[in-house]
């Protein structure tokens, strides 16, 4: 892979139109000084180094904050090696920092996988750069698991929870429940202290939602799917997000787990600030079809479609910037879909003052796109990460010299 610059260089890149921090459109050339957005403005010099970016468009770098695995790795393999095989290939896709997210398991291997993260954290990997980890399960409902494994499921245990959060140095920064749960209201207001604290396979009414909502829950883990529905006489956990202006919500934007149609209207009702693009990709993202695995279970992946022997989706295979130009193609406007997958993932996990918008004082990552929303360049810490096959849309100038990584 060819390099224009390393970590610490300060670059401008020129020509180039991005989205600022209210997410316009503008025309402008950013100035990168070592891993920060030093100044934003038009006809900038002084650099040592430049890109010409050729009209490209700069989006801030995309923030997956639920994904299990991609490449073949998951989360839940408890390892380093996994975990930094996950952060190369995201990063090809334009994701720039991400959660990697367990499954429902025991103590042991939700503790290993934890540990990882935390690792990855402390020693960061090559590529996208790990926030922390999203705990999805235990505690969850049976009667909704989905792909969790139902017989690791148990009631939420907040002095369990403790133990993991600080066995892994206070690396987690969501974890979920089913609020309908034995000990729901003692977990969500203790554990919401700690890290956000997120809506999930859960069976939960109206009057219970909403009343967790109140217990400190602001977060929904992939709306539609394992929760109750919304009925114009049962809302259902789906009504009560939409009727809730301080919860976000999560959406899986590949058109399989959620059709067209309702992620468009969904993304009307949510607004601008509460929806929150995810990929929960498993590790067969970004292979070919075939047998893969899932918190120990078995997933055959057929057209872009992961499910379990019985049928049940298990996770995506899509990733970020695929499912903005899903959302644009469905009709959710360009700037909510882009919103949707930076700066409102990163408000989520208290993390929007660092990344996820183009603002002077922020890090330095970019996912550049050119007309065709195809992915050019991507910069993380303002150093370039990735670089696709030449094609005339982006080049060097100034004296950059491309390095072999």
């Amino acid at each position: 892979m060819n390099y224009f610059a390393q970590e610490g260089t300060d670059v401008i890149l020129k020509n180039a139109k991005l989205f600022n921090d209210r997410f316009e459109v503008i025309r402008a050339d950013v100035e990168t000084a070592g891993e920060k957005i030093a100044r934003i403005g038009p006809e900038l010099t002084g650099a040592e180094h430049s890109i010409n970016l050729s009209g490209c468009l700069i989006l801030p770098g995309l923030v997956d904050i639920h994904i299990h695995g991609c490449a073949g790795a998951d989360t839940f393999d408890g390892t380093r090696d996994s975990i930094a095989r996950m952060a190369a290939h995201l990063v090809q896709k334009g994701v720039t920092s991400f959660c990697p997210t367990t499954m429902t398991g025991s103590y042991e291997q939700i503790a290993a996988a934890l540990f990882a993260v935390r690792d990855c954290m402390e020693h960061p990997p090559q590529g996208a750069a790990v926030l922390g980890a999203h705990m999805e399960g235990p505690y969850l409902s049976e009667e909704k698991k989905g792909a969790q494994r139902g017989d690791a499921l148990r009631s939420p245990d907040f002095a369990e929870f403790l133990r993991l959060y600080h066995g892994c140095g206070g690396a987690i920064r969501l974890v979920d429940i089913a609020p309908e749960c034995e000990n729901a209201r003692e977990f969500i207001t203790r554990a919401s202290e700690f890290c956000t604290v997120s809506a999930a396979h859960s069976e939960a009414d109206y009057d219970t939602a909403m009343q967790s909502f109140r217990w400190g829950i602001t977060h929904a883990t992939h709306l539609f799917n394992a929760m109750t529905g919304l009925h114009h006489r049962q809302p259902g956990m789906v009504g009560a997000v939409f009727d809730a202006p301080d919860v976000r919500a999560e959406l899986i934007c590949d058109g399989l787990h959620v059709h067209p149609a309702v992620l468009r209207i969904a993304f009307r009702l949510l607004g601008e600030e509460r929806s929150v693009v995810v990929s929960d990709s498993m590790r067969a993202a970004g292979l070919p079809d075939g047998e893969s695995e899932l918190g120990g279970q078995t997933v055959f992946l057929k057209n872009g479609a992961a499910r379990l022997a019985d049928g049940t989706l298990a996770g995506s295979t899509t990733n970020l910037l695929d499912e903005i130009r899903n959302l644009v193609r469905f009709g959710v406007p360009l700037r909510q879909a882009v919103r949707s997958a930076t700066i409102n993932p990163a408000a989520a996990i208290g993390r929007d003052g660092e990344i996820g918008s183009i603002r002077e004082g922020k890090r330095a990552d970019f996912a550049v796109v050119d007309e065709a929303f195809g992915l050019r360049l991507v910069m993380t810490r303002g150093a370039i990460a990735y670089e696709a096959p030449p094609s005339g849309a982006v080049s060097a100038g100034g004296a950059v010299t491309p390095q072999t990584q």
